[in-house]
């Protein structure tokens, strides 16, 4: 299948989806939930890790888009993955500030996310992460986490859009107001600074 196949293929998913075809938005979904997840898990930090599961989070964006997706408008596959990814950011920022509100312990709540969903998002993240064999897949994604959370805002996006989201460099250097040139840079530095710390007892 060419590139312009699935460009049309793409499209026609969409707009089915658009319209309430169920099995068109069950088939979209399905495509983009693998890096939907690790995203989502990758980006909710210490505060929200604590309090929400991503896997609730997930379902909840995917809802949300299909609610509104007659009002997106289809410019390309890149198009569709950045308008995801943007509500799931957008659902994020929301909850953060809501629970920054909050006078709740987290320390009292449970952590329901379990091992299935740390195999799943290991698995999406083996692009720049690869899990030892012998740690649990939990305990690994933690690992990965603690690790995720001391890169810089910059350094995080730049990972995420680029090897999560799978946007081209100039959508990713749009997205942060950079250069295509200083992007490929800053994702250089942010990987290599992401081993370093992966690396570190």
């Amino acid at each position: 299948m060419t590139s312009d196949d699935t460009e049309v293929r793409t499209a026609t998913l969409v707009s089915r989806a658009a319209e309430g075809d169920a099995d068109a938005q069950d088939e979209l979904m399905r495509q983009h939930l693998p890096g939907l997840r690790a995203f989502v898990r990758m980006r909710l930090g210490a505060r929200l890790r604590a309090r929400e599961t991503s896997m609730d989070l997930v379902q909840s964006v995917c809802g949300e888009v299909l609610r509104d997706l007659r009002d997106f408008e289809y410019r390309g596959q890149g198009s569709f993955r950045h308008w995801l990814y943007g509500c799931a950011e957008n659902k994020l920022r929301k909850l953060d500030r809501f629970w920054k509100r909050q006078r709740r312990d987290p320390q009292r709540e449970e952590r329901l996310d379990g091992g299935d969903e740390a195999t799943l998002v290991l698995k999406e993240l083996g692009d720049f992460c690869t899990p030892s064999r012998d740690a649990m897949a939990r305990e690994e994604l933690e690992r990965i986490e603690t690790a995720f959370g001391e890169l810089s805002e910059d350094q995080q996006q730049v990972i995420l859009l680029s090897r999560v989201v799978g946007l081209p460099h100039a959508a990713v250097a749009k997205e942060l107001g950079r250069t295509p040139t200083a992007t490929r840079s800053l994702l250089s530095r942010a990987l290599a600074r992401l081993a370093v710390l992966l690396e570190s007892p």
